[in-house]
């Protein structure tokens, strides 16, 4: 009965009626039909022992896994930049009308309210589908998603794709769902996350979801617009919703003001309006979170009221002492709310909430819950405590805020600040979490950056977790540490106001730790996009911790900025990686092309002068090759920056 043939032409003809009928809606077969094609295979690979990767049998969901795992998209996927009213978003599209020099091309879709989800297909097969996680890296949840019925198993496209949708439960699913489930789900975005990240790819199969496609993050093909992308999704079998293409700022104003969300079978939090020009989303480039060629309008935030029970006083890694209001349990947008935000003191007296009160809440953006003021009813003062709640130091007051100035011995700062300063985008100290160094904390008294370089192997011995290969690992991570550059050393010492970007210019700009130390305000405020209050600051900031600076220079910890000179390898090169690399990862590769004064573009232009192939190189090398430009294999590309 073994009939390889025969199963793979059923495979085809069940997968392309699929299709007609879950992403199409245009249903070519009757379900008896369908049914008995679909029998049919069943009893085939019952006989077998043989599932292709591509068969709709899948799609019912397999065993239980163990755990997740983590994998690490292609691309980065990015947050958006977010507007709540119309003249937040025309002074957006002013500002990048006078960035470019004239009109721009947008195009608008559905602000989808689910998961987001990453789907790699290698060969025209699906390879790996994750979570978005924090951007970089999310969790592996493939046998989750392959219970989602619009999602091809396989594509057209056989080279490397990695596309970005968002899951979704329909509100017609979820309507289906509760009615014989036996703890009804509060909305459709909890019961697509709490499907996704289900062990069970049963459970997940159980939601009937659905899966909206909007973005190609990496493709071996080039893109050149949003509409294009569209297009590509369609060709290759993934859903994709409606998207106005316009030059004008008041056509999309108008078409956000005529959405009837009440009429929709899934839901949305806003809309998203993108530049449809690769081109010109190249130069636009983005921020540390967001895209400066995208905005997402957000619509209008639901409100409820419910009763203030009492406040819960909170250390962050700043030192920085915030109030939590905790409430009566309430549902806001599908949520069940228990905890809201105050701020400072300075918000609870001028919105006069007291604790008994019954205040008017609301999810900020659909997200963090936030209190507004007082509904009605008297209650209890709110207390400003003198001492901090953690260590018990007597707080000290600073602008709006109150702080724990006890940096060194306040458990919940430390902790915040040395796991800030192992992070990936500061020391990158893999292997020192938030708990881990609680313990050291609690064991040895670790306290300080410095603190970390002096670990010994006995120091983290019997630590829960801490076998001889972890703690081999972590202190040789460590160790690789002290070679970390200027923008991500400034960035690790957590100064207030300096994230990623602003650390790497400020490195640029003063070249080492110490001259940066001596900058004063005057001098800082001259830096593009930094404020007088984050200048104030950062001039704070080197006034107290000097000394730790000395220590971590005695450490060994000393990177100084290593600008690019004209003679760079490949200055003046500007150069598009395509194809499989061996040896490095792409993110990788890139960094060492720009430390070596190149520009990476991500697409083949006329501007492209160098192009590095890796295997299975696509449409970019075929395009080079077309207009001329010069192309060198991976062998070429680290001979010539060693060289």
């Amino acid at each position: 009965m073994d009939n390889p043939d025969r199963m793979r032409e059923l495979i085809d003809v069940l997968n392309k009626y699929a299709y007609e009928y879950y992403v199409l809606d245009m249903p070519t077969v009757s379900d008896k039909e369908y049914d008995a094609l679909y029998d049919e295979l069943i009893a085939l690979e019952k006989a077998t022992g043989r599932v292709y990767p591509d068969s709709p049998s899948l799609k019912v969901g397999g065993e239980p896994i163990k755990e997740f795992v983590q994998h690490k998209h292609i691309n980065r996927l990015y947050s958006l930049d977010k507007c709540k009213t119309f003249e937040e978003l025309i002074a957006w599209d002013d500002k990048l009308v006078k960035s470019f020099g004239g009109k721009i091309e947008y195009t608008l879709e559905y602000k989808l309210d689910g998961l987001t989800l990453c789907l790699t297909y290698e060969n025209g097969n699906l390879s790996v589908a994750a979570t978005r996680g924090n951007g970089t890296v999310g969790e592996d949840v493939t046998e989750q998603v392959k219970t989602i019925r619009s999602v091809p198993l396989s594509i057209p496209h056989k080279g490397i794709m990695e596309v970005q949708g968002e899951g979704i439960m329909r509100l017609s699913a979820l309507e289906a769902y509760n009615k014989t489930a036996k703890e009804p789900l509060k909305n459709a975005r909890n019961g697509v996350a709490g499907a996704i990240r289900n062990l069970d790819p049963k459970v997940t199969a159980s939601r009937n979801l659905d899966i909206i496609f909007y973005n190609v993050n990496f493709s071996d093909e080039e893109i050149t617009s949003q509409e294009q992308m569209i297009d590509i999704l369609k060709q290759n079998r993934f859903k994709t919703e409606k998207l106005l293409v316009t030059s004008d700022i008041n056509r999309i104003i108008d078409e956000i003001k005529s959405i009837d969300r009440d009429k929709l079978d899934f839901a949305i939090d806003g809309m998203v309006i993108k530049v449809n020009d690769v081109a010109i989303r190249e130069k636009l480039g983005y921020t540390d979170k967001f895209p400066r060629w995208a905005i997402a309008y957000k619509f209008e935030a639901e409100e409820t009221t419910t009763e203030l029970k009492d406040v819960l006083w909170q250390v962050g890694r700043t030192g920085k002492v915030t109030p939590i209001a905790l409430l009566e349990p309430v549902e806001l947008c599908g949520a069940i709310v228990k905890r809201a935000t105050l701020n400072n003191y300075g918000d609870i007296l001028r919105k006069k909430v007291k604790i008994g009160s019954r205040v008017f809440i609301r999810r900020s953006n659909d997200v963090i819950p936030e209190v507004l003021g007082v509904a009605d009813g008297d209650g209890t003062d709110i207390e400003l405590p003198e001492r901090c709640p953690s260590c018990g130091t007597p707080l000290i007051e600073d602008g709006a805020n109150w702080f724990c100035p006890n940096e060194y011995a306040c458990k919940p700062q430390i902790t915040g600040k040395l796991e800030h300063f192992c992070e990936k985008d500061c020391m990158d100290i893999e292997g020192l979490s938030e708990k881990t160094i609680g313990l050291l904390y609690d064991k040895i008294g670790l306290n300080s950056f410095e603190g970390i370089y002096k670990l010994k192997k006995s120091d983290l011995d019997g630590l829960e977790g801490f076998k001889d290969k972890k703690i081999s690992n972590l202190l040789t991570n460590i160790e690789k540490s002290k070679k970390a550059d200027l923008a991500h050393y400034i960035n690790a010492l957590g100064i207030l106001g300096v994230g990623k970007k602003l650390a790497s210019d400020l490195a640029r700009r003063y070249g080492n730790i110490f001259a940066l130390a001596s900058a004063t305000i005057d001098d800082l405020i001259l830096i593009p996009d930094m404020g007088p209050i984050t200048a104030q600051y950062i001039v704070e900031y080197f006034s107290r911790h000097i000394k730790t600076l000395e220590d971590l220079r005695d450490i060994g910890i000393d990177p100084n900025y290593v600008s690019v000179p004209e003679g760079g390898k490949l200055y003046g090169e500007k150069v598009v990686l395509t194809g499989t690399l061996q040896n490095y990862k792409r993110s990788e590769a890139a960094e060492i092309i720009e430390k070596n004064g190149g520009e990476v573009q991500s697409s083949v232009t006329s501007a492209t002068t160098l192009v590095v192939a890796g295997e299975n190189a696509g449409s970019k090398l075929d395009k080079a090759i077309k207009n001329g430009i010069k192309i060198i294999d991976e062998n070429e590309f680290i001979a010539l920056v060693n060289s």
